[in-house]
C-alpha cells in the first residue's frame, strides 16, 4: 500500500506543481506568488517540526544522533547551494554589465541549462523523501507530500522566469520544467526499492527532509519575505505574510491529524 501511494503522491506532486506554477506565472498576479511564499513557509516548517523530526526521533535511533544528521543536513545544503550560485550565471543580455554583444544570452542560456539539472536533481531527492516518509506512515506521507508541493510551486514559477529570460519559449519552458519534475517519480521509485530493503534508513532520510525543508524555509523564503514587505511603513504587510504562515501551519495540522 506504501508504494501506490507514493507513486500516486510522486505523480500528483509533479504535475500538478508544473501546471500550477505555468497558470500563475503566465497570468496570475505577482502579489498572488508572493503570498504563496508565506504560505509555503508555514507548511514547511509545520512539516519538519511537527511531523518529520518526530516521527523520526521514535526509532530506536539515539536522538542525539539524529540532531547531529540534522545539523549536517543544514549545513550540507548549504554548501550544495554555494556550489550551486558560483556555477549559476545571473546576466542576460542588456543588464547593464559590459560584454560582447551575445555574452550575456548565451550566459542566461548556460543558466538555464543549470536551472534544470538542479532542479531534476532537487525533484530525484523529492522522490526519495516521499519514499521514506509513506514507508514511516500514511500521515507523515501526506505532510511530506504537501510540503514538497508547497515548496514546489514557487521553485518552478523561479524555473520559468530564468528560462525565459536565457530565451526558451513559454510552451518550452513547460514542457522543460515537466520533464524535470518527472525526476520525482524516478526518486520516488528509488526510495521505494532502497528503503523497503533498509528500513533501519528511514529515520534518517526524515531528518535530513526536514533539515531541507528548514533550510529551504529560513535561507531561501524568508529573505524574499523581506523583500516584498522593504517598502511597508505601516506592518500591513508583515501581518498578511504572519497569518498567511500561521494558516499554513494550521493547514498541516488539521489535514495530518491521525484519526486513529
Amino acid at each position: 500500500m506504501a508504494a501506490i501511494f507514493t507513486l500516486l503522491a510522486a505523480l500528483v506532486v509533479a504535475a500538478v506543481s508544473v501546471s500550477l506554477a505555468g497558470a500563475l506565472s503566465l497570468r496570475m498576479p505577482r502579489g498572488f506568488v508572493e503570498r504563496m511564499v508565506s504560505f509555503s513557509i508555514g507548511v514547511l516548517l509545520a512539516t519538519a517540526f511537527l511531523h518529520l523530526i518526530p516521527e523520526a526521533l521514535e526509532s530506536t535511533v539515539p536522538a542525539r544522533t539524529l540532531c547531529a544528521v540534522l545539523l549536517a543536513g543544514v549545513l550540507a545544503f548549504f554548501f550544495l547551494e554555494k556550489i550551486a550560485l558560483y556555477r549559476h550565471s545571473h546576466h542576460f543580455e542588456g543588464d547593464g554589465h559590459h560584454h560582447d554583444h551575445g555574452h550575456d544570452a548565451h550566459e542566461a542560456g548556460r543558466g538555464g541549462v543549470f536551472v534544470l539539472i538542479g532542479s531534476a536533481v532537487h525533484s530525484f531527492s523529492d522522490g526519495i523523501v516521499i519514499a521514506g516518509a509513506f514507508l514511516a506512515g500514511p500521515w507523515i506521507g501526506l505532510a511530506a507530500a504537501l510540503s514538497i508541493l508547497a515548496h514546489e510551486v514557487p521553485h518552478k514559477i523561479g524555473d520559468f522566469i530564468v528560462l525565459i529570460h536565457a530565451g526558451v519559449a513559454r510552451r518550452k519552458a513547460v514542457a522543460y520544467a515537466a520533464l524535470s519534475s518527472a525526476a520525482i517519480v524516478v526518486g520516488a521509485v528509488t526510495g521505494l526499492v532502497f528503503l523497503e530493503r533498509i528500513t533501519a534508513a528511514i529515520p534518517y532520510v526524515l531528518v535530513i527532509a526536514a533539515s531541507n525543508f528548514i533550510y529551504i524555509s529560513l535561507s531561501d523564503l524568508v529573505p524574499q519575505m523581506h523583500r516584498f514587505d522593504a517598502h511597508d511603513r505601516q506592518g500591513r504587510e508583515a501581518a498578511i505574510q504572519a497569518a498567511l504562515i500561521a494558516l499554513g501551519v494550521v493547514v498541516v495540522v488539521v489535514l495530518n491529524r491521525n484519526p486513529t
